[in-house]
């Protein structure tokens, strides 16, 4: 699928290796989570190891995420998944505080390589994971970002908050000093 002058891929056998690419060129990201950290068995201190754990997931089919490419380079993702593919969330206690139900899908990391932010890779990751979400019979999706005027480019991995109010997004409560819960509801394709 085609986001402006991205086209967006979901993360399988067919786009590992561009998204490998991607991981290997930005240190493993944040030091070698390999984007394994919001799963349930989270981060190991080994990169290798976490790196084993991501691919196994996508041959198993058991992570989702809408992958941007500019050309054939990946250059970003949006990982999203059902709360019990991706239970781990920033500021759970106070998460958990108030809720009332668990959406059907979570949109849990955006991340953009660097030399590709702020060029509108985030937006088109967000589109296509709900583009994904929708192809997989949508429901109400949650987002966790926070407001990019308090945190660097470099540490959104949750998305920016007007990345999500743009893509029609409601703010429903804060979970901490600059996070929030935002939610959709996504209609089946």
């Amino acid at each position: 699928m085609s986001e402006g002058r991205f086209d967006v891929r979901p993360l399988d056998e067919s786009t590992w290796p561009a998204f490998a690419a991607l991981v290997e060129a930005n240190n493993g990201i944040f030091g070698g989570c390999w984007c394994i950290g919001f799963h349930p068995e989270g981060c190991a201190p080994s990169a290798q190891v976490n790196h084993d754990r991501k691919k196994q997931r996508v041959l198993d089919g058991t992570t989702h995420a809408a992958l941007v490419f500019e050309g054939e380079d990946c250059v970003g993702w949006a990982q999203f998944g059902a709360p019990d593919e991706v239970p781990k969330i920033k500021n759970r206690p106070s998460y958990e505080k108030d809720l009332v139900e668990l959406p059907d899908w979570r949109i849990a990391c955006c991340y953009v390589g660097k030399g590709h932010r702020r060029q509108g890779v985030a937006t088109a990751a967000l589109a296509g994971a709900l583009r994904l979400i929708a192809e997989h019979g949508g429901g109400r999706v949650e987002g966790y970002p926070e407001d990019a005027a308090d945190v660097s480019a470099g540490f959104l991995f949750h998305g920016a908050l007007s990345t999500y109010d743009q893509a029609g997004f409601t703010r429903e409560r804060k979970i901490g000093k600059h996070r929030w819960v935002v939610a959709r509801q996504v209609d089946p394709a």
